[in-house]
């Protein structure tokens, strides 16, 4: 009887094989998440700029040419056109104050930029944008000197019941992790432009916005005559 009661005991427990393999196991995925961490949020790799095919760009640089911003290749294109410079009369349409751009467009937009190219990424999801942005430490600062930060923002953006434009903090992250409201000055969830409104970009931003909408992966303005 004793001998079968230490039997089924012994049937019950795990072998010194299967203890090791298991710590292996514990040790390798100890690993690969500590890899995954420091690779996503410690030392990120840059971001790759987002790029447009040339039909992609063209229609792009007509709907900024909508909201008096000429880029380098619309300017090249008007450049060779033999009416680039011939008179015409000037006219408003409603439809030219109405302007819609895809994630993707304002992340190439972004892209055009050497200084921002492989550091900022834009998304919109419904009354959300949000942004992943890469600073790089300085070389003289006393920790993490040289390395890259990772820092998350969202910004709330909709239209308020007056038809007024409301632009509000939802949070920042610093390497995945939230900052508290107090050390951003207690700024999250509190609508910049009526906060600001009574003086400079904000209150003119606000006046020149007929309607702002963002939708997931895109973006609509209309702007006020």
């Amino acid at each position: 009887m004793t001998h079968s009661i230490s039997a089924s005991q012994k049937q019950k427990g795990f072998t010194g094989t299967q203890v090791l393999l298991m710590m292996l196991a514990a040790v390798v995925i100890t690993a690969g998440v500590s890899f995954l961490v420091i690779r996503t949020y410690i030392f990120p790799q840059p971001f790759s700029p987002v790029t447009l095919n040339d039909k992609e760009t063209q229609k792009l640089d007509k709907k900024l040419q909508q909201l008096g911003w000429q880029s380098d290749s619309g300017v090249r294109r008007q450049a060779g056109s033999a009416n680039d410079l011939t008179p015409e009369p000037y006219r408003e349409s409603d439809a030219n104050r109405q302007v819609t751009l895809s994630e993707k467009e304002v992340n190439s937009i972004i892209a055009r930029s050497p200084d921002f190219a492989q550091r900022v990424a834009i998304d919109f999801s419904d009354n959300l944008a949000s942004a992943k942005i890469l600073i790089p430490i300085p070389r003289d600062f006393p920790i993490m000197a040289g390395e890259i930060l990772r820092v998350n923002a969202g910004l709330d953006i909709h239209l308020d019941k007056n038809r007024r434009p409301v632009v509000a903090l939802v949070g920042v992250s610093l390497m995945g992790v939230p900052i508290p409201n107090a050390w951003l000055g207690n700024m999250k969830n509190v609508n910049l432009v009526s906060e600001f409104g009574d003086r400079g970009f904000w209150n003119t931003f606000a006046d020149g916005v007929d309607d702002i909408q963002i939708h997931d992966g895109e973006l609509y303005i209309k702007l006020r005559k």
